[in-house]
């Protein structure tokens, strides 16, 4: 009923202005918030001065500019070439290379940023099926004027490393699969990063919003003792998400990848086999260390207490140790 023309304003309750005004402040602190998380892409130059340092390199192969270090003596018979997992990137693998330099200085030893991470960027096929990796490698390889290696891999890379020897029995020496991947799995403990990635429309707003501190939850998620995960660590994951592609490339990969698709192969591998796992690691647990060992013939099982999904980044001296000793035991 319309108000009668002799009445009085009506007077706004005070707890409603209250309100107008809380509404105005938690706009401005969602405002200030998005502008403090907002992480645009960043183009390779950027990167390179702090992630590329010596003895970085980068080489075309068919078309993609792939980020690699290779060190040690290029009369080596048998490199050893060590594969980094989802997300992740060559400094994965950085406590190996320099102990490995020091203790076996006749070992040739490769890394490499694999296409949709690190500093190689994202593939212009916009293909990360495992085939397209397993092509990648052998195109790597022969780059490289590598014969014969010794195949070493952590989660995806671990999955790469077992189908390539599967693909090309007489050119892998040896197999090392560090928390490899390849059997159809539930994890334990998904980080939130990947779950995030997986999820639609939250992932495009990734693409524009990228909080330090979720990195930091997700990269100390893999590890046995979350206080490992460095400062310098978690900056290397976040910067290098940031890397031009890399988060489209992410979104890409999980919704190519076909967990356990070859799993019934792997009794068909037959070279020998170190299989490295981290007792805590909740995204790929130590049972799937069993698996392996029971389908590979003659594999050996060494497990890590108190170490995760990235041994060797958590605690390369520890995690290092039965490779130095397996690697021994190859014959010449």
């Amino acid at each position: 009923m319309p108000n009668h023309p002799d009445a009085e304003p009506r007077q706004a309750p005070a707890n409603e202005g209250r309100g107008w005004r809380l509404l105005g402040i938690a706009l401005m602190l969602a405002a200030l918030a998005f502008a403090a998380t907002k992480a645009p892409d960043r183009p390779l130059e950027t990167l390179v001065q702090r992630w590329a340092l010596p003895p970085s390199e980068f080489i075309e192969l068919q078309g993609q500019l792939v980020h690699l270090r290779d060190v040690g003596p290029r009369s080596d018979p048998t490199p050893l070439l060590l594969l980094h997992g989802t997300s992740d990137s060559l400094h994965t693998w950085a406590g190996w290379v320099e102990r490995l330099q020091k203790q076996l200085p006749e070992r040739r030893v490769i890394t490499v940023d694999l296409p949709g991470f690190g500093l190689t960027g994202p593939s212009a096929q916009e293909d990360y099926r495992n085939e397209a990796y397993l092509a990648f490698l052998q195109r790597l390889l022969k780059k490289l004027g590598v014969n014969e290696v010794v195949l070493a891999g952590n989660s995806l890379g671990g999955e790469l490393a077992w189908q390539y020897a599967l693909d090309h029995p007489t050119q892998v020496r040896a197999l090392i699969l560090v928390d490899a991947a390849g059997y159809a799995m539930a994890p334990l403990d998904v980080p939130l990063g990947f779950a995030l990635a997986r999820t639609p429309v939250l992932n495009r707003l990734g693409d524009v919003v990228l909080p330090r501190a979720l990195v930091a939850r997700s990269v100390r998620a893999v590890y046995g003792d979350p206080n490992r995960a460095n400062p310098e660590v978690i900056d290397r994951f976040f910067e290098l998400t940031l890397r031009s592609g890399n988060r489209e490339a992410l979104r890409q990969r999980l919704s190519q990848m076909t967990p356990g698709s070859r799993s019934a192969e792997i009794k068909g591998l037959r070279m020998p086999t170190l299989i490295l796992w981290g007792e805590q690691d909740r995204l790929i647990p130590p049972r799937f260390a069993q698996d392996f060992v029971q389908d590979i013939p003659g594999a050996r099982l060494a497990l890590l207490p108190g170490l995760g999904h990235t041994p060797q980044q958590e605690d390369p001296q520890a995690s290092l140790a039965p490779v130095l000793s397996f690697l021994t035991t190859l014959k010449p």
